[in-house]
């Protein structure tokens, strides 16, 4: 059986002898990790050069060209088997949907299946070791990554790359001639001699290593693919240099000519420039074309077969649950609401939004994307530097800076730079050297907030001004316009509270809650925050979308459009920090005397649910006994954070598998053991789902991103993922690395990812099933993640709570292959329990 290929990939070489260079290096750009340096960390559908192919044949080319894992190892799909984690019923189905016979099951559990790790990448350039016994990439790869980790260093080097306005080319050139010595070997060599050649092509370079064009793109896979964290790296920079602070110039046709240059050079100096002959003229035999037609063998079969049952096991669960769910009578209130929150869809928010509406059954809570739809840039104070403060595809023409600022940079006494004489510096060398040993020693044991750590509350003074309203005296900063105008503030206000359903029945106070988190020695501290906000805190967002929804002049313009907030509703921004549970509230004193009565209670109910979500989450630490009260738990938690030995502050998105799009009713009293990402929206105000477009266009690649991410580093840790933390060496603060000579490593590291359950993302809407259809496919690229089964659909008709499945480009009904029962839980059911739980009706 063989599996279509990509239509870039599915080129005879005659075909390839017609792609001009630029063509090759596009290519393989295409196929490289596209992982930003780590302050801009966002998740990413980690195979994405594969998505325009359904999912199993997609990963699958992954595999057997790259060599990377795709799925669980066939021994843990058995012990989920075995531990009724994968239905016996929906595992015959699935058998069945081959054209297989119901005995093939036992194969399935039984048979010793020889599981291949052949891989077509790199068995070219294996020439090299094979014939001349050089291992090239040892000998060129310290050498390439030390240059190119100095070119692009942010400020973790104590000496600076010179001619930093040059590019890496340029620099590298008048580094050889201006250095102690050559950037080469062999200073008197051709290599160094064509490296000095004007207008240098990569095809010359390869005349002399390989000497057959026909094979020149395969040789410049295996060449890029054996770094493929630094390539990837300088790919993204190449397309966007403004991700970094201190920009450089680099491409990635520079960093290949340079390496086939070091490789000449390496092999001219270890072998004799004329003692060794290109690839091609050589005996060496090579016919494997990368993208040759790939087969699927029986064990590839049995890997999808289990993948899909396990996942439908999980689906079937959810759907039956959340359907049941909605039958059971609701007995908050809705017209006299304590307070409403406006939460981020972030699955990690899912739990406190639980605990807070059942301590408090007058409590209503929202989720949309944390950003709260005003995207623009943040200017901190004292800070010539912009972050981006909304998803990372968007490109905002706004500005909000901060002023009139308090907060002084706090810096440890032992990282000064002071000046110092040779009597100073010598007294002072000992004596903070001394100090900063004790410190560190004291930290092991009573671990506490200092200078280094990374911390949300610390991403914007909450008592400084913010620059939200448009001033025409002071318009523009670097291109941009500081602040928004009343119509534009309008705009993004109503844009939101229709999306999430909010257009009335207003609270005394509601509340826009941002997420961020605090961590120290923790270098992947971006993908802890934010996704929304390009991995920040959402603090900045949730101030200014209060500012202006507490502005009269919008609500006028609100009114206008039908919804009508009362002068008694105040709007408040707040931070929760994810990992220490911990939520601070902004601009507090311009509540009236009895808004501040509800706040108090509210700020009570908030620290409540606070300490129960502490309790839950300590169940999946090991360190941490999970059976003490709530509020040790929570200490425990809060000093967990700032542990500078502890590498999993917290799991982060571990575990996701949903996004639910509907009404609160789906999920409420539901417990979905923190799963979900959850996005607040209601059919009845969207009847030809306009909003439901703009929702779904952005939680399939936002929410299906984290997935996939999180999905391919739990199955391949060594090549998709990041591996383990202990031995991470930060380079440039740019990206980490095993040791000081490693490639980066893209993905996610173990200690995020060792709990998570790789399966698909269900996105289950709450909307009749011919709008869904008709919604999903107005966007090509959105239509992609569906049709492509990347990401898996559901929706519940709201008239009658029947439930379809998207499948084969079309809305079927839903039928469970055995029924799920439906139990309740409470806190002291779950406490000791590690694993993921199935869905369960939730009573605190």
């Amino acid at each position: 059986m063989t599996i279509t290929q990509n239509s870039e990939m599915n080129t005879s070489f005659d075909e390839k002898n017609k792609k001009s260079m630029f063509d090759v290096i596009h290519n393989i750009k295409h196929y490289l990790p596209s992982q930003a340096p780590l302050k801009d960390f966002i998740h990413h559908n980690t195979l994405h050069s594969f998505q325009n192919l359904k999912f199993h044949d997609g990963i699958l080319q992954s595999e057997k060209i790259f060599g990377y894992k795709i799925y669980l190892q066939l021994k843990e799909f058995r012990d989920l088997y075995f531990d009724n984690k994968i239905s016996k019923n929906i595992l015959l189905s699935e058998i069945a949907k081959q054209g297989l016979d119901v005995s093939f099951l036992d194969k399935m559990l039984t048979y010793p299946f020889v599981e291949e790790s052949n891989k077509r990448i790199g068995q070219l350039r294996s020439h090299w070791k094979k014939t001349y016994d050089v291992d090239i990439d040892l000998q060129t790869h310290p050498i390439l990554f030390r240059y190119i980790c100095n070119f692009l260093d942010q400020g973790i080097s104590a000496i600076s790359f010179p001619y930093p306005n040059l590019s890496f080319f340029e620099a590298m050139k008048k580094l050889d001639i201006d250095g102690l010595s050559s950037v080469f070997l062999n200073k008197n060599g051709r290599a160094r001699k064509l490296f000095h050649t004007e207008n240098l092509k990569i095809e010359q370079v390869l005349e002399i290593l390989v000497n057959d064009e026909n094979v020149y793109e395969t040789y410049l896979y295996d060449q890029q693919f054996s770094h493929s964290g630094w390539s990837g790296l300088v790919s993204v920079i190449e397309d966007d240099p403004n991700i970094l602070i201190e920009k450089r110039k680099i491409s990635l046709k520079e960093l290949v000519i340079f390496e086939l240059l070091l490789e000449i050079d390496c092999l001219d100096s270890f072998i004799g420039e004329n003692k060794w002959k290109p690839i091609m003229k050589s005996d060496y035999l090579f016919s494997n074309n990368l993208f040759d037609e790939l087969t699927i063998s029986e064990i590839d079969t049995v890997n999808q077969i289990f993948q899909n049952s396990y996942e439908k096991t999980h689906y079937e669960q959810v759907l039956q649950s959340i359907h049941e769910n909605l039958s059971i009578k609701k007995t908050n209130v809705t017209k006299d609401l304590n307070f409403q929150a406006v939460f981020c869809i972030d699955d990690r928010e899912s739990s406190l939004r639980m605990y807070l509406e059942d301590i408090d059954l007058n409590v209503s809570t929202y989720g949309t994307p944390g950003f709260f739809g005003f995207e623009f840039y943040f200017q901190p104070s004292n800070s010539n530097n912009l972050t981006k403060q909304c998803p990372a595809p968007v490109t905002p023409q706004y500005v909000v800076q901060e002023v009139e600022s308090k907060n002084k940079f706090l810096k440890d006494l032992y990282i000064k730079q002071n000046k110092a004489n040779f009597f100073t510096g010598w007294f002072l060398t000992p004596s903070l050297g001394c100090w900063s040993v004790l410190k560190l020693f004291l930290s092991l044991f009573r671990p506490s907030i200092t200078p280094a750590t990374t911390t949300s509350l610390r991403h914007m003074d909450k008592v400084a001004k913010l620059t939200v309203g448009f001033n025409e005296n002071h318009p523009m900063h670097l291109g941009l316009q500081i602040g928004f105008t009343e119509e534009e503030m309008a705009l993004r206000v109503y844009n939101l509270l229709m999306s999430i359903g909010l257009n009335t029945h207003f609270a005394k106070i509601v509340y826009l809650v941002g997420h961020g988190a605090s961590s120290v020695n923790n270098p992947h501290y971006s993908a802890y925050d934010c996704g929304a906000c390009s991995g920040r805190p959402g603090s900045v967002n949730a101030r200014v979308f209060a500012h202006a929804a507490n502005l009269p002049e919008v609500r006028k313009k609100l009114s206008a459009q039908g919804i009508n907030i009362p002068d008694t509703t105040r709007f408040v921004g707040a931070i929760h920090d994810t990992t220490r549970d911990d939520i601070d509230f902004f601009d507090e004193h311009l509540l009236s005397i009895e808004q501040k009565e509800h706040h108090v209670k509210a700020k009570d109910i908030f620290e409540r649910a606070m300490t129960l979500n502490a309790k839950e989450r300590s169940r999946r630490f090991l360190m941490i006994d999970s059976t003490k009260s709530a509020k040790k738990l929570r200490d425990l938690v809060r000093i967990r954070s700032i542990s500078l030995f502890e590498p999993r502050p917290e799991l982060n998105h571990a575990t996701n598998s949903l996004c639910l799009v509907g009404p609160r009713s789906m999920s409420r009293n539901l417990f979905l053991d923190r799963r979900a990402f959850l996005n607040s929206y209601d059919p009845l105000i969207d009847p030809n789902g306009l909003i439901l477009e703009k929702i779904l266009n952005a939680a399939a690649p936002v929410c299906g991103g984290i997935n996939l991410e999180y999905y391919f580093s739990r199955v391949d840790n060594q090549k998709l993922g990041a591996g383990t933390k202990l031995p991470h060496n930060v380079m440039g603060l740019i990206g980490v690395a095993n040791g000081v000579d490693g490639d980066l490593r893209p993905g996610l590291p173990i200690q995020m990812i060792e709990v998570h359950d790789p399966i698909r993302l269900l996105i289950v809407v709450y909307q009749k099933p011919y709008v869904v259809l008709e919604t999903i496919q107005r966007n090509k690229s959105t239509y992609e993640w569906f049709k492509n089964e990347w990401v898996h659909l559901a929706c519940i008709d709201p008239s009658d709570h029947k439930i379809y499945s998207f499948s084969n480009e079309s809305m079927i009904s839903f039928t469970p292959h055995e029924k799920y029962l439906l139990t309740k839980t409470s806190p002291m059911d779950i406490e000791k329990i590690r694993d993921n739980i199935p869905p369960k009706i939730f009573k605190g």
